[in-house]
């Protein structure tokens, strides 16, 4: 019987890359999005389009309703709704910084809390939760972003040894560099918020340092590729890093002191940043 999988956050990027993959590779998948419309070519790959707002309780349960009624059952989950919002903490408002955490955190959280009670029932399961190497390494102006992300690997760390004994495997995916809407949607978002406050030279600095990666990072279709991994495992390991720096940052920072990877991060920016 086909495993029977839900991605959110599917009508581009790694969303849309990993539903391919894994209808692709065999299993049923359900691609959900706040806009349907968005996922019309997919239908084509045998992908089935489900609306989802993942800051609308009403919106996640009808949809994990929906799939069970049908399928009798969620065997993967693939938290990858999110977005990242930068601007300087002191210009964030709180009102955008609470919607930050509510995409990237609370509406994982509570997809998770819908899908474990079919998958502790059948003893087995895969949640698989998008972070980021920004979820281990924080650079400037990405303040509500890293702290969304660094809260979802935390939950992914209490979550994998909860429900292990279910048969179920938390597992993480870090990303680096992808191509993709994220970083051009990010930093403009950097420059609207801060680039005409006290912050704004370095706001432009950072902009144009990220920018300037784009044409280095590769197609989605590797994280697709690395999540189909993970998820066929016996036993999958905690964590899989791919994408443009996503391994060199995160054995530095293993590696380096605070102060020194404060020193590393800033001078590669203002590097890239001329």
């Amino acid at each position: 019987m086909k495993k029977v999988v839900l991605v959110t956050g599917a009508s581009a990027g790694i969303g849309k890359a990993t539903a391919l993959v894994l209808a692709q590779g065999g299993y049923t998948v359900y691609g959900a999005a706040r806009r349907t419309e968005k996922l019309d070519d997919l239908k084509q790959a045998g992908i089935i389009p489900i609306a989802m707002d993942v800051t609308d309780e009403g919106s996640m349960r009808a949809g994990v309703n929906i799939i069970l009624a049908k399928e009798k059952k969620i065997d993967v989950l693939v938290n990858n709704a999110g977005f990242g919002s930068y601007g300087a903490i002191e210009d964030v408002s709180l009102t955008d910084a609470r919607y930050q955490l509510e995409v990237n955190l609370f509406g994982a959280a509570r997809l998770i809390q819908l899908v474990l009670p079919s998958m502790r029932k059948q003893r087995w399961g895969k949640i698989v939760n998008i972070s980021s190497i920004g979820g281990k390494i924080a650079t400037p102006f990405g303040g509500w972003y890293h702290a969304s992300k660094f809260a979802l690997e935390g939950l992914s760390d209490s979550l994998r040894n909860e429900v292990k004994p279910f048969g179920i495997d938390v597992i993480v995916i870090e990303p680096g560099g992808i191509k993709s809407e994220w970083s051009g949607i990010a930093f403009d978002s950097l420059v609207k918020v801060s680039g005409k406050t006290a912050y704004s030279s370095m706001a432009d600095m950072f902009a144009n340092a990220f920018r300037g990666t784009e044409g280095k990072n590769p197609e989605p279709v590797i994280i697709g590729n690395l999540i189909k991994k993970a998820i066929k495992a016996e036993k999958p390991k905690a964590r899989y890093a791919a994408g443009f720096m996503a391994r060199p940052t995160l054995i530095a920072r293993k590696l380096l002191s605070d102060k020194q990877m404060d020193k590393l991060m800033m001078s590669q920016v203002k590097s890239m940043g001329k």
